[in-house]
């Protein structure tokens, strides 16, 4: 979609994050740059034993509907969020019109804890004990699934899979459905709790992961000279959109306007970036044609900013030639860690509210910042600055590339 269009109101935010179980419990603690990083009891005797975890999350109180037993970890985190979200946004699924609400959820790993526990049942006690329920606790559909029967919304229900930059994709697919006619309402993010020695290995072995085991806190670093890996996380971001005139309508103001969207890919390694970060520029660029925008306009750039020595060079390399003026640029897995399939709903959810109260979050940890980068990182403290346009980028393995623009509503 080329040509500026009238953009989708972002009226409603839920979050679940090692940063809190709330949307200001997670704004709060990015703002405030502190990290989640610590050692993990079930990563023990794991050469990287670190995560970042959500603790402040009761399931019998959190999960809405009751049963929280019946879904895996990041269906229940899914779950809040889309409460929280929904409500935030004063809507009321008991009088909406289900058939116009659409559901657009992402995941990199589904339901992998529930899957690997009933796998463990089989192997220890047999057929007879394994859960009923196991493929619908695990099966990569069943978090958009389950949202659309809590919230009764029966439009278009999607899910997508497009590694760490799953939660922006669903973003933008959602935007598309909005824009194209086919909803009024979509509900659109994503949801990860995979945390667990077999995926930790996996990452270890491919040395994705900070071995900085004995600093846990300063572990996840993004853009600084001494990077060595990402701290694995969990958790969940839901943002309800509608198209602009229909918010107005309603007399709900957004925290934004998701101006535009843009996906490409490197087609270079299944896991490496592409040092020429051709791939980003291209979603960068169609994010900003989407959007009606030029490079110069940009303010704020949310990065994904992996804390990997060879991502941050990558996109750090692309944001300084795409972006001379040097906008602001923050990273929100300093403090949260990556939270895989759901950064990038829950990075996009802070790009909104950075929009919406003109600050940007610091990037935790980044005391020395690698001399060979060129951007305008945010440090230490908050700032507050002017923000007219902002985007959000999220990568994956495969070489997945998301661009998200948000506009100021004013």
């Amino acid at each position: 979609m080329t040509g500026r269009d009238p953009g989708i109101a972002v009226t409603g935010i839920g979050l679940v994050t090692p940063g809190g179980t709330g949307r200001e419990a997670t704004w709060r603690s990015v703002l405030d740059g502190r990290s989640t990083a610590a050692r993990d009891p079930e990563l023990a005797g794991l050469r990287v034993d670190l995560s970042c975890r959500v603790r402040d999350y009761d399931p019998a109180r959190d999960v809405p509907g009751g049963r929280p037993w019946q879904y895996d970890p990041h269906c229940r985190f899914a779950l809040t969020a889309a409460r929280e979200a929904v409500a935030d946004a004063r809507l009321d699924p008991a009088t909406w019109d289900g058939e116009r609400v659409a559901v657009v959820l992402g995941t990199a790993f589904g339901g992998t804890t529930a899957q690997l526990a009933q796998h463990h049942t089989y192997l220890e006690k047999g057929p007879g004990a394994v859960s009923p329920l196991l493929l619908p606790m695990f099966l990569p559909n069943m978090v958009s699934g389950q949202v659309s029967i809590h919230l009764r919304a029966r439009g278009p229900v999607l899910s997508t899979a497009s590694a760490c930059a799953s939660g922006a994709t669903a973003l933008g697919v959602a935007r598309d459905l909005l824009l194209s006619g086919s909803c009024d309402i979509a509900v659109a993010g994503a949801a990860d709790a995979a945390v667990h020695p077999l995926w930790a290995t996996g990452f270890d072995r491919m040395n994705a992961l900070s071995r900085r085991v004995t600093q846990p806190a300063t572990a996840s670093r993004p853009f600084a000279a001494d990077r060595d890996g990402f701290v694995m996380g969990e958790g969940a971001g839901v943002l309800v959109l509608e198209r602009a005139d229909r918010a107005r309508a309603r007399n709900r103001p957004p925290y934004a306007l998701l101006a535009g969207y843009g996906c490409s890919a490197d087609a270079h390694h299944p896991v490496a970036p592409d040092p020429s970060a051709n791939g980003i520029d291209l979603a960068t660029r169609r994010a900003l044609a989407s959007a009606g925008a030029t490079a110069d306009e940009v303010d704020h750039v949310n990065a994904h900013g992996t804390s990997t020595p060879q991502g941050d060079a990558a996109e750090a390399a692309l944001l300084a030639r795409r972006f001379p003026h040097r906008p602001s640029v923050t990273a929100a897995k300093g403090a949260l860690g990556h939270l895989l399939g759901a950064a990038g709903a829950v990075e996009a959810a802070l790009t909104a509210l950075s929009v919406a109260r003109q600050t940007v979050p610091p990037i935790a940890n980044l005391d020395h910042p690698d001399p060979g980068i060129d951007i305008d990182a945010v440090t230490k403290t908050a700032r507050a600055q002017q923000i007219r346009l902002a985007l959000s980028n999220s990568f994956g393995f495969g070489g997945h590339n998301a661009v998200l623009a948000f506009r100021h509503p004013g």
